[in-house]
């Protein structure tokens, strides 16, 4: 029974390689925290320029984020801080947009 002694790396979902993966980690941190960032600020119509520029950011890293992301883990949260970042982008954009108010 030498499948015994194997340890079960298939099974879940969020299944890691063991290794570390430090860029991917910290593209994953900031796509997370510009996603809520750009999401919860798009709330508000004047904080459209942040809204608008985090969400930008945030839709950039989390895109090379996506490219170079090596597991299921890191590619779920980066899907995630997408998204946040993206509603946070478009909100921004119809509040105001990148430049509205400063020209």
């Amino acid at each position: 029974m030498a499948q015994a002694m194997r340890p079960n790396t298939v099974g879940g979902l969020f299944a890691t390689d063991g290794k570390p993966h430090p860029l991917q980690d910290t593209l994953l941190a900031v796509t997370l925290v510009l996603g809520i960032t750009a999401f919860v600020t798009a709330m508000f119509h004047h904080l459209h320029l942040l809204s608008s520029w985090t969400g930008l950011v945030g839709i950039l890293t989390g895109a090379y984020g996506q490219w170079i992301s090596e597991t299921t883990r890191e590619r779920f949260g980066l899907i995630i801080g997408l998204g946040a970042s993206a509603v946070g982008f478009f909100l921004g954009m119809a509040h105001g947009g990148l430049f509205g108010g400063v020209f």
